[in-house]
């Protein structure tokens, strides 16, 4: 399954427990790379190399990195994809290296929140200047205002997470991700779920959302 979602959706979140609520395993392409390099894997060491000289690490890489990843044992019943693909060049990579292995993607997830409520969301988040420890506005709030809980470092607002610059991040993410959403509409996989409903709501609309999509491509397999 794959989750696909702007910053500040919330995928990662319902990706985390949809996947637990499943009993399959939560994979986040970031941190598939970065376990990667630390490991020092033949692929982690060839990423590691893009990654020191500044350069995206290529999707024909990113693509082995998640299949690497995916035919590990905890993976066999299934894996929740968190931010990839993220363009229909890795789209049609994954599917063609899922194709090899006789699997395919089942669903996919997209989780729809308007443009003035991730700008609202995003403008919430913080982290401790010193730790790095991450606060929410709203879902984590620190017990002091402006000072971590853990070191007692003053929390900073990321660049990224500024709202000009989180409407730059928007627009090109739609940029993107528009196209990717028509290649799995096409496909008959695609869900949209209403991502600004409290968490809890929105995890059994994605629930629903994936058994519905499952069951219909599975009475297209049978049936063709």
């Amino acid at each position: 399954m794959v989750f696909l979602g702007p910053p500040g959706a919330g995928k990662g979140t319902q990706a985390a427990v949809v996947a637990k609520r499943l009993g399959i395993v939560h994979l986040a392409t970031g941190d598939i790379l970065r376990e990667a390099v630390r490991q020092g894997t033949e692929l982690g060491q060839q990423a590691k190399e893009y990654m020191d000289r500044g350069e995206l690490v290529p999707d024909s890489l990113v693509v082995d990195l998640v299949m690497d990843r995916i035919s590990g044992p905890d993976a066999a019943a299934g894996a929740v994809l968190d931010g990839f693909p993220r363009s229909i060049a890795q789209a049609e990579a994954l599917d063609g290296a899922l194709s090899r292995m006789g699997s395919g993607v089942d669903a996919v997830v997209y989780l729809r929140v308007s443009e003035a409520e991730l700008v609202r969301r995003l403008s919430l988040r913080w982290e401790c200047s010193q730790c790095r420890t991450p606060y929410h506005g709203e879902s984590r709030p620190p017990k002091r205002p402006g000072i971590c809980d853990l070191c007692g470092g003053v929390l900073t607002q990321r660049e990224d997470d500024r709202p000009e610059t989180v409407r730059r991040r928007l627009k090109v993410y739609y940029e993107q991700t528009a196209p990717l959403l028509e290649y799995y509409r096409e496909k008959g996989v695609l869900a949209e779920v209403d991502g600004e409903e409290p968490i809890p709501l929105v995890t059994e609309r994605v629930l629903e959302a994936i058994g519905s999509t499952v069951g219909r491509v599975q009475r297209g397999a049978w049936m063709g």
